[in-house]
C-alpha cells in the first residue's frame, strides 16, 4: 500500500507538471553503464554534445527518455561536481523570499540565476527561481520553456524509483533530493545516511497514510567524489 501510495503521489504532481504533454514517462532503473555508452557515441541519439546543443536552443522536442540520458549523462561530463554551490545562492535566496519586489529586483534574481546555471545547468533551485522571475516580468513565453525543462529533469528522477527503499529514486547531486521533496510538496525534516549508498530523508507528515520519508540512491555522487576528491 505504501509504495502504491507513492507512485501515486509521483504521478499527481507529474499529472499537473506535464499537462501539455499526453506521454507518460517509464519507471525503469538507471544503467549508468549504458547511459555512459550512448552520450559518448557520435552516432547515437543520445551523444551528449547534440543533445546539450538542443537544450541550450530551448529545444522543447526532446523526450523523457532524452532527459534521463541529460539529467545522468551529465555526471560523465568533466565539469561536473556533485557539490558544487552557486557564489550567488544568498543573494538570489533573500531576494526570492521577499513579499514583494520590484523589477530591478527581479532583473537581479534573472541575472544572477542566469549565471549560476551556466555554471551549473541543472541546478534545480536556480530554475525555479528563474521561472518565478520571468513570471514576474510576464516573460511568459520564456518562463513556459524553462518550466519544461525542469518538468522533464524532474521526470527523469522520478523515472528512476519510487522513492522506497527497494526502489529509491537515483539523483546525481544531493541538493536534489531536497528538491524533489519540496516539489512533491513536502518538508523535509531530518537525513540518514543508510548502508548501499543510500539516503533517508524524513519529512513532515501530511495526513495518516502520507510517506515519513523518502530513499534515494546517492551511488553516483559518492562514486564522482571518490575520482574528483580522492583521499
Amino acid at each position: 500500500m505504501r509504495q502504491f501510495l507513492l507512485s501515486i503521489a509521483a504521478i499527481l504532481v507529474l499529472t499537473v507538471m506535464m499537462s501539455a504533454s499526453p506521454r507518460h514517462f517509464e519507471v525503469k532503473p538507471v544503467d549508468f553503464d549504458s547511459i555512459k555508452s550512448g552520450i559518448s557515441d557520435p552516432r547515437s541519439k543520445y551523444y551528449y554534445p547534440v543533445m546539450m546543443e538542443k537544450y541550450l536552443s530551448n529545444d522543447t522536442l526532446l523526450g523523457y527518455d532524452a532527459y534521463r540520458y541529460l539529467y545522468y549523462g551529465y555526471s560523465f561530463q568533466d565539469d561536473f561536481d556533485p557539490f558544487r554551490n552557486s557564489e550567488y545562492s544568498d543573494v538570489i535566496n533573500e531576494l526570492y523570499y521577499k513579499k514583494e519586489f520590484t523589477r530591478a529586483e527581479c532583473d537581479t534574481i534573472i541575472k544572477y540565476a542566469e549565471l549560476t546555471l551556466r555554471d551549473n545547468i541543472f541546478d534545480l533551485s536556480q530554475m525555479k527561481f528563474y521561472i518565478f522571475a520571468l513570471k514576474e516580468k510576464q516573460k511568459y513565453t520564456l518562463a513556459e520553456i524553462r518550466q519544461y525543462k525542469l518538468n522533464h529533469i524532474v521526470a527523469a528522477i522520478l523515472s528512476s524509483g519510487n522513492g522506497t527503499e527497494e526502489k529509491p529514486w537515483v539523483v546525481i547531486s544531493p541538493a536534489h533530493e531536497y528538491n524533489l521533496i519540496n516539489i512533491l510538496g513536502y518538508v523535509a525534516t531530518g537525513h540518514k545516511e543508510l548502508e548501499n549508498n543510500i539516503d533517508y530523508i524524513t519529512v513532515e507528515k501530511k495526513e495518516k497514510n502520507s510517506p515519513e520519508g523518502f530513499y534515494f540512491d546517492a551511488t553516483r555522487i559518492k562514486q564522482v567524489a571518490r575520482e574528483k576528491y580522492p583521499e
